[in-house]
């Protein structure tokens, strides 16, 4: 099979996202970057194209000249698909130009910063024949897999509590004032309403959504901002009552000194218990009722585990795979889809509807932390 050819539009040298990106599409030699807009300085996005051996007549200075050039090239040399991993303003801007030019769409989340643009964007999805992915990056973790198998199997039974929480540090010091990233991520013209629940709080949402297979109708929820002059929130926390009856407690929050990337959750029903830990991404830990706790670990090959989150291994039990492996899944599984020639949504890949989701969460964290009356809707746009 022929690479499928890529584009990358952001991710210049000094950038965070774009590199992962780069090294989890080239995991698996699924694709091959043939083009990019790395970035807005011209040094900066002709030193990337170097390194990246992209032909310097498709180093282009700026988005919109990469997507009208590309577009005129010969079917079998133009770009199939653009991956978008800018500021989070221009998220959806480019992916509505890629789409009506033709181009599927992998997106670094979120989908945008607020709802009516997205809503917009999913109907622009709809009415085309391309593929949009959105990079809910901890949704292509192996045992993220099997523990949404127990929860749907019945393994822990009726559903009653979920936590969930994502706690990081990097934010608890005043950095705007030198780096580049946090300069961006607190600014509300780029990052979008919120801060902290917008960048984590929406991983923390999707995973919950995803394990249990079901959505989060409510939520009573608080803001916080806790370093001076900081414009956006940096720490959050909601309950939230589910479609199937569940509650729980969701936090996030990047003001919590010496975390790094701690997401954890956990599931609790009448017959069991499991909990899940980023940092610790192997692992799966089932507490049934009356029986000895049983962890489930990951591998090809290894007992146990369900069909879904053993497609997503790959290597042998005891040698750790992590977050590049799990954003791989994605690009794998999306790669596949373009193959297949399916539409809209990649199967496997979280798509427009989780980006929607996403939307729909932070706009009930923000009317609830500015209410007295505290519990509001979470409105089923968005839900499969």
């Amino acid at each position: 099979m022929q690479p499928i050819r890529m584009g990358m539009i952001g991710g210049g040298e000094g950038a965070f996202i774009g590199a992962v990106h780069r090294h989890a599409a080239g995991l698996d030699g699924h694709y091959q970057l043939v083009c990019g807009a790395f970035s807005r300085d011209e040094q900066n996005n002709a030193r990337t194209g170097k390194t990246l051996n992209v032909e310097p007549s498709r180093c282009y200075a700026d988005w919109q000249s990469m997507l009208q050039e590309e577009a005129q090239r010969p079917l079998e040399e133009r770009m199939q698909v653009v991956v978008i991993v800018t500021p989070n303003h221009l998220h959806v801007p480019i992916s509505q130009a890629a789409i009506k030019a033709g181009f599927h769409v992998f997106c670094e989340k979120p989908a945008g910063v607020n709802f009516a643009e997205v809503k917009a964007l999913q109907d622009t999805i709809h009415a085309s024949g391309v593929l949009y992915g959105l990079a809910h990056t901890y949704l292509g973790y192996p045992m993220v897999w099997q523990a949404r198998h127990m929860v749907t199997t019945g393994m822990l039974g009726t559903i009653r509590k979920v936590f969930v929480e994502y706690p990081q540090g990097w934010l608890s010091g005043e950095e705007e004032s030198h780096n580049k990233q946090a300069q961006w991520r607190t600014d509300p013209a780029i990052s979008g309403a919120t801060g902290a629940m917008g960048d984590i709080g929406t991983h923390a949402f999707g995973l919950v959504e995803f394990v249990l297979d079901d959505a989060v109708t409510a939520l009573s929820g608080e803001l916080y901002t806790h370093v001076e002059g900081r414009r956006l929130d940096d720490d959050g926390a909601a309950l939230i009552k589910t479609r199937n009856g569940a509650t729980g407690v969701l936090v996030a929050s990047q003001v919590c000194a010496g975390e790094e990337n701690a997401l954890k959750i956990r599931v609790y029903g009448d017959k069991g218990g499991l909990e899940w830990r980023q940092m610790e991404p192997n692992s799966v830990v089932y507490r049934p009722v009356n029986a000895p706790s049983q962890v489930y670990r990951a591998g090809q090959g290894q007992a146990g585990l369900c069909e879904q989150a053993s497609s997503r291994c790959r290597t042998p039990s005891g040698h750790p795979e992590g977050y590049l492996e799990a954003m791989a899944n994605l690009y794998r599984d999306f790669a596949n889809a373009i193959r297949a020639n399916q539409k809209g949504k990649a199967q496997g890949v979280p798509g427009i509807n989780a980006g929607l989701r996403g939307m729909v969460f932070i706009d009930a964290m923000l009317a609830s932390s500015g209410s007295d009356t505290k519990w509001e809707s979470v409105s089923a746009e968005g839900t499969q």
